[in-house]
């Protein structure tokens, strides 16, 4: 495992210098590799090579989660999430391209278990403590994703656009596999630079916590209406953000022994969330 005093930081002038693990806000990122849970020998800084700032549709992956929350130029379901992710200091810091990346904040995971995601053969949340564990996809792995404005971005059918190619942000995440572990698609050395969002007729999104600030969702909801269509995307509740076509799916969640409030937790947010985007 590479020590913080064996790495080496470059500033790259261009995208295509970009040689290394890509950093920007490092608010998560700069934990784990302190916590050995990312190994790397060199950090590029691109914060100087990322889009930041809203135009229109196009969300520069270099802008704040700080400057998301004050923005009037996206749709309130995204306000609401960065409004409701982290402390104020991390939003200052956290890039909404970076945001989308989070690691698993399952503690077995954390405290480097040879759990699945780290290539073992089992969960051990399954049968260990998992009361904010996932409620749905979570067999081989029960890890919850994070990120409050994924979930925001999923209910808006984001965009993501990267140095190589653009794709609908519910195919930036993948379930993990015997074959691959990894729960995003991005290939090795691959950039996010912008997030473009449709402007629905009404979102909003909405979080259930231990804390009432600066917690991790157990469960978030967002929702958004297109036309007569709502859309909801949901954070906490699998190993990556997870769609719902209409709050029926809900049935569909297969919950642990200890996490079973929150599908009650997720009915009542969904109840909330549609009657507040109903008109």
């Amino acid at each position: 495992m590479e020590t913080a005093s064996e790495l080496t930081l470059s500033r790259p002038a261009s995208l295509e210098e970009v040689s290394g693990r890509p950093l920007a806000g490092g608010t998560d990122l700069v934990p784990l590799l302190r916590d050995g849970l990312v190994r790397a020998q060199e950090l590029a800084d691109v914060r100087a090579l990322l889009p930041r700032g809203v135009e229109g549709a196009r969300i520069g992956a270099g802008t704040t989660l700080a400057e998301l929350e004050r923005s009037d130029a996206v749709p309130a379901a995204l306000r609401e999430a960065c409004r409701l992710a982290a402390s104020p200091q991390l939003r200052n810091m956290g890039t909404i391209g970076g945001n989308l990346l989070q690691a698993t904040r399952c503690w077995y995971w954390r405290l480097a278990y040879p759990c699945y995601l780290h290539g073992g053969e089992r969960c051990h949340a399954r049968a260990g403590e998992h009361r904010e564990h996932a409620i749905f996809a979570n067999a081989p792995c029960a890890s919850a994703h994070p990120s409050d404005p994924a979930a925001a971005l999923l209910a808006l059918s984001a965009t993501v656009v990267t140095d190589r190619r653009s794709l609908p942000l519910s195919s930036l995440y993948r379930l993990p596999t015997d074959d691959d572990r990894e729960l995003t698609t991005l290939e090795e050395g691959e950039l996010i630079l912008h997030v473009e969002v449709e402007r629905p007729a009404a979102s909003t999104y909405m979080k259930a916590m231990d804390r009432r600030a600066w917690s991790f969702a157990l469960v978030g909801v967002a929702a958004a209406r297109f036309g007569s269509e709502v859309r909801f995307g949901l954070a906490g509740v699998a190993p990556i953000p997870w769609a719902l076509a209409s709050p029926d799916e809900l049935e569909q969640a297969t919950p642990l022994p200890g996490n079973a409030y929150k599908v009650e937790l997720a009915a009542a947010l969904l109840r909330r969330a549609t009657a507040a985007v109903a008109s």
